[in-house]
Formats: structure tokens, sequence, C-alpha cells
């Protein structure tokens, strides 16, 4: 049994005793976030801070997931905690570290050589920590979560951003950085801005083309990128209870692209079916028995206006299939529309590629429909004309669709079945092609379509739709193609229509797996050795970060003016840095590689203000932190948007970079420098970014005044001999600001750990 029914049974022994304690206290009906939210309060007293709109609250959660890319900082993080064992449900996954290249069994084999002192690592310290180790191969993190430990009602961090792919479930499920992780393991309350509600009335069914993954495309569409920046979207209606669990799990897994704080469904029919199908019947009848707390109340689904920031509407049975992008996940294009934007915008109509699969879309459901479209392929004499992949979610979803004949439908069209890990939506994709600077395009049924995400191609024109419509692609390979209205020519030359997909919920004959890839850690891991070399290139043990001086911060050189979008992969890129991820010291000199000069334009070239020459963005920083100098970035909107890992926050922290001052923060990020110890600051006046030139040198006053809700002031010297200063802002609380003083938050960790030994 790889869930704890006993934890899950003590989460809803206090469900109802909190939930009328709190609706006494705030005397208004609920929606499912907050019955949530209140159960999970880490004090247990539901009547603590139950008004929308208080600052940062203490949670207590249920669980903790971690992915092997971040999994190895979390950790090493952990160890230095002082902890014997870790206080809640914790598991590493490893999916993130393989490559796809030639196919799933030689992937496997690769990433096994590769990275053996990384997996040797990270199963050592979860035998000896306590924590279940998923071997490689075993699947992405999300699709073993939902199939194994999402429960309705539960609260689980996890470090990657499409940990909400659990609200699929009726959980809670938020994405964070390595530092939450670690506070939580360690036994300590989480802290979370208490968010803004949006809610998402679903009406309609689904029908024909149209699958989930296009409900989120839409939602995206209206929202953008950081539109749901500080707020848990809830989905609910007659079109939500419609969706199968997995299609609700795409849904929520895709609000990361809308900077939701996470997303989540009630529990209902489906969810029950799905936890029966995966072997989780006893889940589902303790579920049965509370199932009136985990759904919204009945006067808040009625009246939504009332009870959320923000309600938005979409009828089911009129929506179209989605295509969006290029370059990011919030352009929206429904496909009668797609081919215009198509030619008018110049992208490159002919489809080199069509990937199916990932943690978002790699269902059962989700496999069965996309297999639909390429059994027409073969009845009716179709060749597929662009490259095809398939990424298995799970190696239980992998098991089962081969043995119900899928994956040979889908080698018959000439697909290659990758390794059951992230792969090309993480850019571990050493792609075929025989010109990597040519515009081409590529169609996904991923959530990320940022430039290079998927292969470090700059002119790569990365599309995001459900499996079905990229399948449709891929025998079409033409962009301009409708599959809704368009004929294709067939091998005889005939002209043939592609009929409505057809899918399958659950499989018929039930789930198989012969070996789901789960190691059990020791019962006492008092005696077990954790693997370090301590010449190793991929490993490094972590040193503290050295506290705050107890002074205004001065003199400061400007290392980068960032222009535009700069998200974590233009912070700390993944694809070949990867490997780098449990070395701090050596990952640090992919730092801001990717974020765009506003000075000259330029990637990954700054000007060295201690020679006057131009040069690498990490070189320039070492140069900074050899000659004891600090440094400050500054940046655009939505800075740090994207992936959770903290490595974009760590980097800086450990180069020499004081500040990180910004027009807005993405919320993981923001809290990830927070935890490192870093000054996260925000423009009062977002004009003042245009005050900032290249010559600059930078003083931080009123720090020995830091105080939640005050200003601090930035004094800039030009190099003409002038100066000017203006406030910014911050949103640390008082908490927080003892991590900064301290130097970190795991600072403070140790310091308690101690004081209890």
């Amino acid at each position: 049994m790889a869930f704890d029914l006993n934890m899950i049974q003590q989460v809803y022994n206090r469900y109802g005793s909190r939930i009328e304690a709190a609706r006494k206290a705030v005397g208004k009906p609920f929606t499912l976030t907050e019955k949530i939210l209140y159960s999970h309060l880490s004090e247990g007293d539901p009547t603590r801070e139950l008004l929308r709109g208080v600052d940062y609250v203490d949670f207590a959660p249920d669980r903790v997931a971690m992915q092997d890319a971040t999994a190895q900082m979390a950790l090493l993080q952990f160890m230095q905690a002082g902890r014997p064992q870790v206080a809640v449900p914790s598991t590493v996954h490893c999916d993130h570290l393989i490559q796809a290249k030639d196919g799933a069994g030689e992937d496997l084999d690769t990433a096994k050589s590769q990275n053996k002192e990384v997996y040797d690592f990270l199963s050592s310290v979860s035998n000896k920590y306590g924590i279940g180790f998923w071997k490689p191969g075993a699947g992405i993190i999300h699709q073993v979560v939902l199939e194994n430990y999402a429960f309705p009602g539960g609260m689980m961090i996890g470090t990657d951003s499409h940990t909400p792919n659990a609200g699929g479930l009726g959980m809670i499920a938020i994405g964070v950085g390595g530092a939450d992780a670690c506070d939580v393991m360690a036994g300590l309350p989480w802290e979370l801005k208490f968010p803004k509600l949006i809610g998402v009335k679903l009406t309609g069914k689904l029908s024909g083309w149209t699958a989930a993954k296009d409900v989120i495309l839409k939602v995206a569409g209206i929202l953008t990128v950081n539109g749901g920046t500080g707020a848990i979207v809830e989905y609910f209606g007659e079109g939500a209870r419609s969706i199968s669990a997995t299609g609700k799990a795409t849904i929520c897994n895709m609000g990361a692209e809308i900077g939701a704080t996470t997303s989540i469904f009630g529990y209902d029919e489906k969810s029950e079916t799905y936890l029966r199908g995966t072997e989780r019947g006893a889940i589902a009848d303790a579920a049965n028995a509370i199932k009136e707390h985990l759904t919204g109340d009945e006067e808040v689904y009625a009246n939504p206006e009332a009870y959320f920031d923000q309600v938005i509407e979409i009828n089911l049975s009129e929506l179209e299939p989605y295509v969006n992008g290029p370059f990011t996940p919030d352009l929206a294009w429904p496909i009668s529309k797609f081919a215009d934007a198509v030619k008018e915008n110049n992208w490159p109509a002919q489809l080199e590629v069509g990937l199916i699969g990932s943690c978002t879309n790699s269902s059962y459901e989700d496999i069965t429909r996309a297999a639909s479209i390429a059994t027409q392929a073969i009845d009716k004499g179709l060749k597929t004309r662009a490259e095809f992949t398939v990424t298995p979610g799970s190696e239980l979803v992998r098991y089962t669709v081969e043995r119900d004949g899928y994956l040979n439908t889908f080698a018959q069209i000439g697909g290659v079945v990758l390794a059951n890990a992230c792969g090309p939506c993480i850019g571990q994709w050493a792609r075929h092609t025989n010109d990597p600077t040519r515009k081409n395009s590529i169609i996904t049924s991923f959530n990320r379509n940022f430039a290079k995400r998927n292969d470090g191609n700059p002119n790569t024109h990365a599309f995001v739709a459900s499996p079905e419509i990229v399948t449709a692609f891929a025998i079409a390979g033409d962009l301009s193609f409708n599959p809704l209205t368009d004929t294709l020519t067939n091998e005889s030359g005939e002209q043939v229509k592609l009929d409505e997909p057809q899918g399958i919920e659950m499989p018929i004959k039930g789930f198989a797996v012969e070996d789901a890839g789960y190691l059990a850690p020791a019962v006492d891991g008092s005696t077990v050795e954790v693997k370090v070399s301590p010449t190793s290139d991929r490993l490094q043990l972590l040193d503290p970060f050295k506290a705050w001086e107890g002074t205004d911060i001065t003199g400061l050189k400007l290392l980068i003016k960032a222009k535009g979008k700069c998200t974590t992969d233009h912070i700390s890129m993944a694809g070949p840095w990867l490997k780098y991820r449990g070395h701090l010291d050596n990952i640090s000199n992919n730092m801001l590689i990717g974020a765009i000069n506003f000075f000259n334009l330029k990637s990954d070239t700054v000007k060295n203000e201690l020679t006057g020459e131009y040069g690498p963005v990490p070189a320039t920083q070492r140069a900074y932190k050899a000659a004891g100098i600090g440094s400050i970035v500054v940046g655009d909107e939505n800075y740090g948007e994207g992936s959770s890992r903290e490595h974009a926050a760590m980097e800086p922290r450990h180069l020499g970079v004081r500040a990180i001052l910004v027009k807005s923060f993405a919320r993981i990020h923001e809290t990830n420098l927070k935890k490192q110890g870093m000054l996260a600051l925000t423009f009062a006046d977002k004009n003042d970014y245009t005050k900032v030139l290249e010559d600059d040198i930078f003083d931080i006053t009123g720090l020995n005044q830091f105080a939640p809700g005050s200003q601090l002031t930035v004094v800039l010297h030009h190099a003409d001999g002038t100066q000017e200063s203006f406030p910014v802002n911050h949103t640390y609380n008082a908490q927080q600001i003892e991590w900064f003083k301290a130097g970190g938050a795991l600072n403070i960790i140790r310091r308690q750990q101690k004081n209890v030994a």
C-alpha cells in the first residue's frame, strides 16, 4: 500500500469540527478551497486568521513530493537540519534526468549509467531519512502522485511547479522550492500568503474533438501567464463533474502557466471512480463519509460572484479545441482561427515533430483518444508526415496501454515511445535535426513552450494542444490543417477526413504493472550512509550562507538589468545543466545566461565594472565576489515565472548577489529568494526602472528599520557624480525578516533543531 490510510483518516477526522468552528467564526458559506485551508492551519485552531486578505498564514501539509532535479538540493539542505527522519510522509521521484534520444529502453539505460552517483545519493538519503523512493523509469512525479498519494481534501507541497496536478483529485497541492520542502520535512509550519480565489464555472459537457486540455488553454488565454498570481483557482459546476479525474488533473497541472498558487476540483463520482480504479477504494470510502466537506457549499456555487474575487464561466458544449503559442502558453487560438494566425504571423506551417504525453497529458484516457486518431491513419491509408513521440506518464500507464495494444498502434504510424520521464517537456531532448538554426515548428501536449524550453533552439516555434490534436497535426504535418473540417490525401490519392477521437476513461481490464518502481525506506535509517563523494562534480555538500552584517548594504555593482520576460529558465537553465542540480557551485555557471541585458539586448553579455569589458554573467559575478564586492540584479515584470527551481535563487546568493529589484515577482521565486536570505524588492514606482544606468553603484538603506509594510530606499550613484534615490517595496513578514537577518531560513531551522536536541 503506497498511501498512508491512517494519516488520511486523521485528516478527515478533524474536518467536521474545524470547518464548523470556522463557519461559526466567519458566518458565511465556504468555498472548497477555504474548507481545505482552514482544516490545515498549523496551530489546529480554525478560528485563527480566517479572513481573506490577511498576510501570511502557517499551514501543516500532509505530504511532500520531490522530483530528482530539485530533490538533490532540497535533501542537501535537509541534511543540515539535524533531524533523524522526515516529519511527514515524503517521496522522491526520478523523472527529470533522463534524456530523450533513442527510445525508452536505451535512454533509461544511459540515464542510469550517467546519473548513477545522483541516483545513489537520492536513494541512500531517502533510505536514511524515511523517504519513499521511486526509481528512474517509474514515471513522472505528478502522474505517480495522482495514482498513489493524492487524496481529496489533503494538502501537499512539491518541489515542482506542476504539483497542482493533484488538484484533479481535490487536493490543495502547491509547488514550492526545496527550502520550503525542507521546512515541512523538518516538522515546521509552512507559510503561504492567504490567496485570492478565482472561480471557474463549467457548464455543458465536452464532446467531439474538445478535451479537458482545451479548458485550461482557454483559461490561460483569458487570465494570461500572471493573471492567477496570488490566487487559487477553483473549478465547479455541472461541467466540472462531467470531466474525468485525470482530465481535471490536466487542467490543474497547467494552472501553473497562469501563475496560480494552485487549482482544484471538488470530490465527485469521477474522483471515486479513479480512486477505486487505482486500488484506493479505502480512500474513496473515507471520502464518501465526509463528502459534504470535500466540495464547496451550495450557496457559494449558486451565487459565486459573492464568494470569489473573480468568476469565469465556460460552456464546455460550445468550447473549441485550442492551440496555444508560440513562445508563451497564454497565446490562445481556437482551432477555427489557428490556420489564419499561422499564415498572418509567418510561423513555419510545416510541422517537424508532434509530441504527446508528459505529466500534463499521459493518462489512459489521453493515450486512448490519441490512439483512436492513429488507428484512423492506419485504416485510411494516411502516412504520418512529422516525427511523432509518446511519453508515458508512469510505468503503471505504460504497462497497461502496452498490454491493451495502444503502443503498437503508435508504432505502426512511426511513433517512438520515450522513457517514463519528463524528457522533451523540460529540455531533456537530444532532438534529431539537420539544421538547428532553421526556423521550425513543433506541437506538444505538454504545458510550457517558452523559447528554447524544449530543445534549446530559439528558432523552434512550440505550440501546445491536446494529445488528439497533436496526433492529428503529426499525421497532417501542416499547422494550417484543421482536423475538424479539413481532409487529407492518403497514399492512394483519396481525400479522407479524420473522425472525432474516441477514448476510454479507465481501462476495462483494470490497471496492471509488474514493477511500479517503488522502494520503501528503512524502518531505522540511523546506520545508513549517505553517498556523496568529496571529489564529485555533480554533488556538493552545502555550507551555510552568511548572516546579514547588521548595516545598510552599500556599494553594489549592477550585474544585469534584465529586459522583458525573465523566467527561471532564463535565470537557471535546465537541459544539460540538470546534471549539476546537486552541485551549487557548478550549476552557478548558468546563472542568468538566458536573461536579456537591457543595455545591449544580448544574453550572457554584461559589463564588468572592474575592467570595463563585456563578458558572461556568471564570470562577471565571480569577479565581483573575488573582489569582495556585492551586486544587484534589476528585472522587469513577473520576474522568475515558470518552474519552481530554487537554484534560480540559490545561485545569485552563492555568487554574492545581495538583492533582486524588479517591477514584480512570480510567487514561488519571490519566496525562494526570501528563504535564501536574499533581498527581494519591487519598485514602488515602476517607472524608476528607467532610472537605472549601466555604470550605477547602488546603496540599499533603511535596513536597520526593516519591518513588515515599511519601505526601503535605493540610492543610485551615477557615473557622472550625480545621485538619485527612490523608495522600494517588499512583502516580508516578521518571520521572513528573521530569515534575512540569519542569512537564510535554513540557518534558523538548524538553530532550532540544536535547541531541541
